[in-house]
């Protein structure tokens, strides 16, 4: 091996934990209240990284570069594109996670550097386990795209893959990736009665703009103002699930997008069929990804920043909102959707799917109040384990603090009334 090959690898080791430190900061982040600038500097980092390899790749090869490690650093930027997403609410972040993935996935990057290349059988095992967490990574962005025949085709091949792991590595425990199927299996047949109809999300082929409504015209005369932050979070027991993305708050994300117009539409479908460049000669497979596309959709109004929850208490709850709250301007709605049952009993009762619609509230089906008990059991959400407590109940005065922001509230629970203003 000669120095300058040895040397390259070294740089390119030395950028990588740089890089890796970087990631680890802009994940354990929240994605509302404000640190995008870890997020700018990992994505920095690793675009730097990947363009070393492009540059260097015969080099890195010979000093000892892998393909998975080449697959690595495409996931991480892929992932940092889908944290912009959910920061940003901006499509073509969306769309620049798919292009990596898509990339990745048709490379066999993980796959290949599990089957083919040496390292023991544990470090087999590490790649195998990475190649799942990145299937499952890449189901969730084609399912935000709508990509119905990508899904099917992934769906398929983690089934595949988690029983032909099964049998490589009979000693191996996969019982939390035969739960994620059973989660994926129960997704799919609960979202599959909306394949083949409209999307969920605004299209502005068949949704007016607000300023073509004659009363709300007069309403924009008076102060204009607009949807820009959203919190989404439901917490039932048996909900309907993939990874931390629920049913209801799947649906209702789409719900608050619009669908990109032709034109946009075009621009993706060019940048994710041809914006890649393949090159099989070397080991490394290179790809040569347009990083510094543009495209946009000037014709539509943005799309509100979302911050989606799983499982909150109800304090992390009112946390989130409050921080959000902070950073609002005098001009913005605060949409908060909340799906929960409203009470410990009711929440234990098996759900075998989720709502079918994230907009309206559930029938009315109360307990019976115990004799002793000196508060109404139908006047707040439930947000917790098994189990009782006062904690972990939700009331409307809790959220009364954030009305003095113009606020849009959609409760999604049999309990929904208790919050109709004026009720309490």
């Amino acid at each position: 091996m000669a120095d300058g090959e040895a040397g390259a690898y070294r740089e390119f080791k030395a950028l990588a934990e740089a890089a890796d430190r970087k990631f680890a900061r802009a994940r354990d982040l929240p994605l509302y209240g404000g640190g995008d600038h870890h997020s700018r500097k990992a994505f920095k980092a690793y675009t730097r990284l990947w363009r070393l390899q492009q540059e260097r790749r015969r080099e890195l090869v010979a000093g000892g570069l892998r393909r998975w490690e080449i697959g690595e650093v495409a996931s991480r930027i892929g992932q940092l594109y889908y944290a912009r997403y959910l920061r940003t609410a901006e499509p073509r972040s969306l769309v620049g996670a798919y292009v990596f993935y898509e990339a990745i996935y048709s490379r066999g990057y993980f796959g290949a550097a599990a089957g083919a290349e040496g390292g023991g059988r544990h470090q087999a095992l590490l790649i195998r386990y990475k190649e799942l967490r990145f299937i499952a990574r890449f189901l969730v962005v084609a399912m935000l795209m709508r990509r119905a025949e990508a899904v099917d085709h992934l769906a398929g091949r983690l089934r595949a893959f988690v029983e032909e792991s099964k049998v490589a590595y009979p000693k191996t425990n996969f019982k939390e990736w035969k739960q994620v199927l059973q989660e994926l299996g129960r997704f799919l047949k609960a979202d599959g009665a909306y394949k083949g109809s409209r999307s969920l999300r605004y299209d502005n082929l068949f949704d007016s703009y607000p300023s073509n409504l004659a009363s709300i015209a007069r309403f924009h005369s008076k102060r204009v103002l607009k949807l820009k932050e959203a919190v989404l979070t439901s917490y039932r027991r048996n909900e309907v699930k993939f990874t931390e993305l629920t049913l209801d708050t799947f649906r209702m994300l789409q719900c608050l997008e619009w669908e990109p117009t032709g034109s946009y539409q075009i621009a993706a479908k060019e940048l994710t069929e041809n914006g890649t460049v393949s090159d099989q000669s070397g080991p490394s497979g290179l790809i040569d990804i347009h990083l510094s596309a543009e495209i946009s959709d000037g014709g539509l109004p943005s799309n509100p920043q979302k911050a989606i929850i799983y499982h909150p208490t109800v304090s992390h709850l009112l946390a989130v909102l409050a921080t959000i709250c902070e950073e609002l301007s005098q001009d913005s709605i605060l949409l908060i959707y909340i799906s929960a049952s409203g009470s410990a009993e009711q929440n234990m009762a098996s759900q075998k799917y989720a709502s079918s619609s994230s907009s309206h509230a559930r029938a009315a089906s109360f307990p019976i109040d115990k004799p002793n008990s000196h508060m109404s059991s139908d006047n707040h959400l439930w947000l917790g384990p098994r189990g009782s407590g006062g904690p972990n109940n939700l009331y409307p005065e809790d959220l009364i603090p954030f009305t003095r922001y113009p606020l849009f509230l959609v409760i999604d629970s049999e309990n929904s009334h208790a919050f109709k203003a004026g009720h309490t």
